[in-house]
């Protein structure tokens, strides 16, 4: 089952896509509350699937380097606190997630922000990163379908 899991800038969490309306998206967080709201054309809404991180080669996708988190972790609870630790830490544990990291592009905060959008995603049940969010066909939303 492929999902569209989205972050919408300004607002915190993780967001699945419900439903498309006319002007807006209906977007539910994956946090404990469930709670459904709309995400306007005005706000900066991105695809999980869409993102990558800077490496010395070639950008990796987000979901390689979730499922890199997983294989680390044993599939549980990231075992560093992004909001606690410091910056050596964090570039401690993301080298041994992503060994060829770009040292000069990738910033703490996005180090951070990986390690809590994967605990989000584990405490949300979403585990199977590379099968179940994986891009759709498309270059506008509207026109994406399901891969099979």
């Amino acid at each position: 089952m492929q999902q569209t899991i989205l972050a919408i800038a300004g607002k915190p969490g993780l967001y699945k896509l419900i439903s498309r309306g006319k002007n807006n998206l209906i977007v539910e967080a994956l946090d404990a509350t469930h709670r459904r709201q709309p995400a306007f054309g005005t706000d900066r809404i991105t695809s999980l699937a869409d993102i990558a991180m800077y490496t010395e080669t070639d950008d990796v996708p987000l979901m390689t380097i979730l499922e890199s988190v997983k294989k680390l972790e044993d599939g549980k609870r990231a075992s560093i606190d992004p909001k606690k630790a410091s910056a050596d830490e964090l570039h401690e544990y993301f080298t041994k997630v992503l060994p060829e990291w770009d040292r000069d592009r990738v910033k703490n905060s996005h180090i951070q922000k990986l390690i809590q959008w994967y605990n989000i995603l584990i405490e949300a049940g979403i585990t199977d990163f590379e099968e179940e969010m994986k891009p759709t066909e498309g270059d506008n939303i509207d026109d994406r379908k399901e891969q099979e």
